[in-house]
């Protein structure tokens, strides 16, 4: 028997029969991760356990544990959920597509019956009797003419639709498990009973493949796990999610509102506006620590700035337009031409640069209204950003202080996060060398500050690589909000330049970044991450000064202007409610300090304290209350 040689990922090297599974090799190296096992990597390329092993290659073992892992896991429930619906409706229904996203999988289909959530629990019965059947899962490949003629006599219009658009040259491949084939690339589990806990969450109508255009079809979302226990973990954080609804909270609170004048087009209300100030002037105050000019640019340019800055072959789906005095306008997607302008407006010498230049710009993309979500995905956002134009060779330490100034920022609010390094798209601008000094410039700046960091194969802006920081939450979820992009395309497109030590004319290189993201979806993070319950330096209303009776409203008062004196944000309660009432209500509104006075504290010229987490703190003078705040706000402390 033929040998080959297998190098895993720690370096070392096994012996192994040429024609072995992946499977089988797995077992001969660890039987834990032969149980744990859902896929693997042959030279880098995910593949079913079944593969065998032909050649000398690199190999790794893919489990659930990482998202490679949990995708395949994922993809196969997806398909166990599209065999459960085919053999409940039989004929009567056609099948779109069913990925694994990022939290699970869905499925489309197309059905004449409305899929209510009595029917997903028939669903739900008949895909564990799939898994229960156990049955083996196998891939096979059909030249075009096969595969068409395959789904015509199954009757599956949108696969033909799909294969049609498979560009030629390319592996047609299906995934059979019993009676279902799928057109499928995989790779998937080795059997549907390797599928032990499965819930389906929801039903929305989708727009096959996405184009308002065609049919809406009902798409199916679920989610599955190697452990019921993990699948419980889950569930309950989806209905603690539920009661952290920003949208839920916004109007509980008196945050902000959206309007059906207004889709897509936020409200923020006082106490909304409160919150938004306070981040506006922490924001405005650290970046004049860090060298940074406040600029504000017009939201509406005309269309030859947009085509000039390539936004226009690149974007104008997502924008919107307009005609004055017979010009075409587009109001602005992104703030970067703006600033260029600004750039632009005089000449510059090198010993100027860098120059960093930030905005708190409102811009306007057309989203369609079926993925409009509060303030997560909206029409109209404010992007806090900022451009920093700049010598090549002041790349690597402009990055690194701008990852310091992201990093800094997250921390005051308690967020952990990680690194992502999106590298060239498919559809970009620029040359080879250009895309090739801008990616290492981002690896070498995140190498030398010691970040990890993974990479996003084609995932950069198509006029240059970034930096993503994706931060995670009080329920563990992530939000991409911190972005750094390096760009070489738009120097060169708008001509800029600065005079250089010889006296010529050098192009700058321009850096794209945000800490915030966009305030608006930032504030929906922060609104969800704390339920409502803001620290104290952040809340609308930090104090609620309660009198148990009206015979000490006077008291109540004079304590009030006191603290209200000490800058603090108070609110008074002279209701002719119960001091309980007033509490809960006031712990419901999520205020973090509630001051109760009555006839004891009167006389005693004290205030009863407490707080919305820990209860009653007891009496308090007036100063020490003050002193103890006043720290907490300074410092900006999060409990």
């Amino acid at each position: 028997m033929d040998k080959i040689a297998v190098t895993l990922p720690d370096g070392k090297i096994v012996e192994a029969e040429k024609g072995i599974s992946a499977m089988e090799f797995i077992k001969t190296i660890s039987m834990r991760l032969y149980k744990e096992a859902v896929a693997c990597k042959i030279d880098g390329v995910l593949k079913d356990l079944w593969t065998s092993l032909e050649k000398d290659c690199s190999f790794e073992v893919v489990t659930f544990s990482n998202d490679e892992g949990k995708k395949v896991y994922w993809h196969t429930t997806s398909h166990i959920l599209a065999q459960a619906v085919k053999r409940l409706f039989g004929d009567k229904v056609k099948l779109g597509i069913g990925p694994a996203i990022d939290n699970g999988f869905y499925y489309d289909f197309d059905v004449e019956e409305s899929i209510t959530m009595e029917l997903l629990e028939k669903i739900e019965e008949e895909m564990q009797k799939i898994i229960k059947e156990d049955l083996k899962i196998e891939r096979f490949e059909l030249s075009r003419e096969e595969a068409v003629k395959l789904m015509q006599e199954k009757g599956e219009n949108y696969k033909v639709e799909l294969i049609n658009d498979i560009p030629e040259g390319e592996t047609i491949s299906f995934y059979r498990q019993g009676e279902f084939v799928d057109l499928c690339t995989g790779p998937h589990l080795p059997s549907t009973g390797r599928v032990k806990a499965f819930k389906l969450l929801s039903v929305a109508g989708a727009y096959w493949r996405g184009n308002s255009k065609n049919k809406m079809l009902q798409r199916v979302y679920g989610i599955s796990y190697e452990k019921k226990s993990q699948l419980d973990e889950y569930l309950t954080m989806l209905e603690e999610a539920k009661r952290r609804d920003h949208r839920k909270l916004g109007r509980e609170l008196d945050l902000f509102d959206i309007f059906e004048e207004g889709p897509g087009f936020p409200f923020f209300l006082p106490k909304g506006m409160i919150i938004r100030n306070i981040l506006e002037d922490f924001w405005r105050e650290e970046h004049k620590k860090r060298g940074y000019q406040e600029i504000k640019t017009p939201i509406m340019l005309t269309k030859d700035l947009w085509v000039q800055s390539g936004h226009w072959d690149h974007y104008k789906e997502n924008m919107y337009f307009t005609k004055i005095d017979d010009q075409e306008f587009a109001i602005k997607p992104m703030n970067c031409p703006g600033s260029i302008l600004v750039y632009k407006r005089k000449s510059h010498s090198y010993r100027e640069l860098p120059e960093r230049l930030c905005e708190l710009g409102l811009v306007h993309r057309h989203e369609l209204s079926g993925v409009l979500h509060g303030l997560m995905r909206v029409r109209c956002f404010t992007q806090d950003d900022a451009h920093i134009f700049m010598l090549p060779s002041q790349i690597k330490d402009e990055i690194k202080g701008v990852i310091d100034l992201i990093d800094y920022f997250y921390s005051v609010f308690g967020f952990k996060y990680h690194v992502e390094l999106s590298t060239r798209p498919e559809i970009s601008m620029g040359t080879d060398e250009q895309w090739n000094m801008a990616e290492t410039a981002l690896k070498e700046a995140l190498e030398e500050v010691g970040i990890d960091y993974k990479i996003n194969e084609g995932d950069g802006a198509f006029y240059g690589p970034k930096i993503d920081f994706h931060l995670e939450d009080s329920l563990k979820r992530t939000w991409q909000c911190a972005t750094i992009q390096l760009d070489f395309q738009m120097p060169e497109r708008f001509d800029l330049y600065y005079i250089g030590e010889d006296g010529a004319k050098h192009r700058p290189v321009m850096l794209h970044r945000v800490v915030f993201g966009s305030i608006e979806r930032f504030i929906a993070i922060l609104t969800e991450h704390f339920a409502g319950a803001f620290p104290v330096w952040l809340a609308p209303t930090q104090i609620r000064v309660i009198p148990v009776s009206d015979n000490f409203n006077d008291y109540a008062a004079k304590i009030s202007q006191t603290l209200k004196e000490n800058g603090f944000r108070v609110e008074e309660d002279y209701r002719s409610e119960t001091v309980g009432y007033k509490i809960r209500d006031a712990q419901l509104q999520k205020i973090p300090y509630m001051v109760i006075v009555g006839e004891k504290e009167r006389r005693e010229n004290t205030i009863a304290v407490r707080d919305r987490k820990k209860g009653d703190l007891g009496s308090f003078t007036i100063d020490k209350f003050v002193s103890m705040v006043k720290e907490k706000v300074e410092k900006k402390v999060i409990e």
